[in-house]
């Protein structure tokens, strides 16, 4: 798939998941434009995976041009950034808490891009009004 091909996919993803839920994030849209599978994404969430870069389907250049157009879209389409923390599944009860790595590098700006989930105003909206209702009861 060329980068323009790739562009689509990622910008028709951005488009559905903000429809269906008003919430994206890059590991969403990873699965929906082929590169990440479930199994994988599972795999890599229960810590058998050292990094999620490590079981995406195309290398490292292909996924620099994903992060980047879901940073475009989010700044067009004016949603709101989330930080996200992921951690491992399948701990004991007692465990230590264990934090997912996305980069083989561990770089921070990369582990941040792929941990912020991008919400629209309207779920941003949303929740205040929830917030306030519960404040007011």
């Amino acid at each position: 798939m060329n980068n323009i091909e790739l562009q689509g996919k990622v910008r028709s993803a951005m488009h559905t998941l903000v429809n269906e839920n008003g919430i994206v994030s890059p590991v969403e849209v990873l699965m929906r434009v082929g590169v990440l599978s479930k199994d994988d994404y599972e795999n890599w969430r229960f810590g058998r995976v050292p990094y999620l870069e490590k079981v995406c389907k195309c290398n490292l250049g292909k996924l620099s041009t994903i992060n980047r157009e879901i940073r475009i879209y989010t700044k067009k389409a004016n949603l709101k950034p989330s930080w996200t923390f992921y951690k491992k599944w399948g701990n004991k009860k007692g465990q230590k808490t264990i934090q997912l790595r996305f980069s083989k590098s561990g770089d921070e700006q990369i582990e941040r891009l792929y941990a912020t989930h991008y919400v629209s105003s309207q779920v941003v909206r949303q929740a205040k009004e929830r917030k306030e209702v519960v404040e007011s009861d």
